[in-house]
């Protein structure tokens, strides 16, 4: 058996940054951050993540930056070459399946949509 669940809640860090494709896709990534629950930690820690599909275009027409909003997904690892030294680099991002939009309906400026659940894949 194999596990592989994120669950976080937290304040949009940016307005989400969104790409659409000539399939019809699209994509937007934005970061995340959360309290720790720790009384000695000031900082969030801070998370990448990516939507996609109908999730995405909720996000991109929803969430701002500051908005109160929790994900549920998957940890994966985006793997790159360094275009400069040529060494392999990689970042942990969460690829979000379900977005749920938190707090006051004036902060989301809309009473449209309060969860969406990527059924895509």
């Amino acid at each position: 058996m194999s596990l592989n669940v994120v669950t976080l809640v937290g304040r949009v860090g940016a307005d989400p940054d969104s790409r659409y494709f000539e399939s019809g896709s699209v994509v937007c990534n934005f970061p995340l951050a959360v309290d720790r629950r720790s009384r000695n930690s000031d900082k969030p820690d801070w998370f990448n993540l990516e939507l996609w599909g109908k999730t995405a275009e909720v996000a991109i027409n929803y969430v701002r930056k500051g908005s109160l909003i929790g994900v549920k997904g998957s940890l994966k690892f985006d793997r790159w070459q360094d275009r400069n030294t040529g060494a392999d680099r990689s970042k942990p991002v969460i690829r979000v399946d379900r977005l749920e939009l938190l707090g006051s309906k004036q902060d989301r400026d809309t009473s449209m949509v309060d969860s969406y659940e990527d059924d895509e894949f």
